[in-house]
């Protein structure tokens, strides 16, 4: 007989199945959102803000200047390549022009019948005439001879130029490729910036705009310390005018002058990565058309300036010193004294008089 087991008896029933299942669910959707609410990003504070949106500046100005050294790079090497382009071309009109002496000497041989210059010679019974076409001969031979050489020279220097060309070519396309990486960084950067600033409020961007502004501002006892520098005049002074904001300083060395000169006549224009004037600047651009006018040609970047002259320490600058901040030398600007500069901070913000202790010191470099 077939065996029958008892079936288990459910432990609830089904109205407390129900209710288990509810409480359960309750339960679940409870934590979750406590989770959630736990783990939600808290609205940044306007401090906050300035400190991301200063640190996203930075990295936009390290990436800037290494565009402008692509840029330059890839100047250089488009420049070569034209210049390799343009004796290419010369070359190749130079061995068209011996082949087509070749080619007028065969011509000449073939319509006189073909005959060696020297078997016709043989044939001349007249002394005259024979001694008019040894001459003769003679010459034709050296123009062939020299046409022939011109024609292998070419040939060889027109290949020479090619292996060149495509070097500088496979360079200059590189030099392309990293301006565009770092051009995308540099967008970048700056668009995550901007995204930062939109969401504050009105008044959140009043006191960005404030704190910005009073970390820019000069110290009002700023007193011009060129006197530290060797050869400083004795009239060196401050412009209490203006509350030492223009410290106005004598600057021995006329260069140093015109390139401060230079500067000062750039406050107010717009920051513009990548730019070297006339209406807008970047950082190393700036000190860049600075000393231009003062007659003194300087690399393009921050960190080929830095090389460009002679370190000098923080205590003995002088108007017209480079003054370099961060680690990965990032940032220049122009040294007027007063423990001032003239530079171009960064987008949003013009070209300023600033205190050089607003961002960290890296070094100085004279030039001139």
């Amino acid at each position: 007989m077939a065996a029958h087991r008892k079936s288990t008896p459910s432990l609830l029933g089904g109205q407390a199945v129900r209710t288990a299942a509810t409480l359960a669910l309750a339960s679940a959707a409870t934590t979750t959102l406590f989770e959630g609410a736990g783990h939600a990003d808290p609205r940044p504070t306007t401090a906050q803000v300035k400190a991301r949106v200063d640190r996203l500046y930075q990295e936009a100005g390290a990436a800037t200047e290494r565009y402008n050294g692509a840029k330059e790079k890839a100047d250089e090497a488009r420049a070569a390549f034209d210049r390799l382009r343009d004796e290419a071309a010369r070359r190749t009109q130079r061995l068209n022009d011996a082949r087509d002496a070749l080619g007028s000497a065969a011509a000449a041989q073939y319509r006189s019948g073909g005959l060696d210059p020297t078997v016709r010679l043989v044939l001349t019974s007249d002394p005259d005439q024979y001694l008019a076409r040894a001459a003769f001969a003679e010459k034709a031979g050296d123009r062939q001879a020299t046409a022939i050489r011109t024609v292998r020279r070419e040939l060889g220097a027109i290949g020479r130029l090619r292996g060149e060309s495509a070097e500088r070519l496979t360079a200059l396309r590189g030099h392309e490729a990293e301006l565009r990486r770092q051009k995308t960084t540099v967008l970048g950067k700056l668009r995550a910036a901007r995204t930062l600033l939109a969401r504050l409020t009105a008044e959140e961007r009043a006191r960005y705009e404030a704190a910005t502004a009073t970390r820019n501002a000069p110290a009002p006892s700023a007193r011009p310390d060129a006197t530290n520098a060797p050869g400083a005049s004795a009239s060196t002074r401050a412009d209490r005018s203006s509350g030492g904001a223009r410290a106005s300083v004598d600057v021995p060395d006329s260069r140093a002058a015109q390139a401060v000169s230079f500067a000062r006549a750039q406050l107010g224009k717009p920051y513009v990565w990548g730019a070297t004037g006339p209406s807008g600047y970047d950082c190393s651009g700036l000190t860049q058309a600075a000393w231009r006018a003062a007659g003194v040609s300087l690399p393009r970047t921050t960190y080929t300036q830095i090389n460009a002259g002679q370190r000098v320490s923080r205590s003995r600058l002088a108007p017209g010193d480079l003054v370099f901040f961060y680690s990965g030398i990032s940032h220049v600007g122009l040294y007027i004294g007063g423990g001032q500069m003239i530079h171009a901070p960064r987008p949003g913000a013009p070209i300023r008089i600033a205190p050089i202790d607003e961002m960290p010191f890296a070094g100085a470099t004279r030039v001139g």
